[in-house]
């Protein structure tokens, strides 16, 4: 059984870098089989996150068909899959589109996300669009049995790393480990 996303709309106070206060509506995504639950899951996430009160403003079915953390990447990204097939009875040409919710620093490394995503498909696709996504985070649904917590703390290990930052004159290679023969 696939997973069904839902959006969620969250309206609470936010303070800001400055120590300001201002109220905000922020979309986060949830897995879930309802409406119910994703309200009952949202209002879980949330109160961790949380201090102050906050009021859940809508909720709707996402049309993500896969969800993709990766390492180092601190936004979300929605690429655009057509997958091409060849329809025999008409001889023509047929494109289904896919949505992707892929997790990047900007649109080129989300453009290589998604081909990294897409390397074992078996088929012909494009990628027609890529753009940044407005949800805030990601909260995926686990059992809790062993091979879940295991998977659990994967995706929150790569939803959680921070890009490293390079100073002036060094290089990303600078800071890759070779490893010695």
């Amino acid at each position: 059984m696939s997973a069904i996303w839902y959006e969620c709309k969250v309206k609470y106070r936010k303070t800001d870098d400055i120590g300001s206060q201002k109220v905000t509506t922020e979309p986060y995504l949830v897995d879930a089989i309802s409406y119910t639950e994703a309200e009952s899951r949202i209002n879980e996430e949330m109160a961790a996150y949380v201090s102050e009160e906050f009021k859940i403003t809508n909720i709707k079915v996402a049309n993500y068909a896969e969800i993709h953390p990766f390492e180092n990447a601190d936004r979300w990204f929605k690429s655009k899959v057509s997958l091409i097939a060849f329809d025999e009875e008409s001889g023509k040409e047929r494109k289904t589109n896919m949505y992707l919710l892929v997790q990047a620093n900007d649109v080129k490394e989300a453009y290589d996300n998604t081909i990294t995503v897409m390397k074992n498909t078996m088929g012909d696709y494009t990628i027609p669009a890529i753009s940044e996504s407005p949800i805030m985070d990601v909260f995926p649904y686990f059992s809790g049995e062993e091979g879940d917590l295991e998977q659990l703390e994967r995706f929150n290990t790569l939803k959680a790393s921070k890009p490293e930052v390079v100073a002036a004159g060094e290089t990303v290679e600078d800071f890759i480990e070779v490893e010695s023969e």
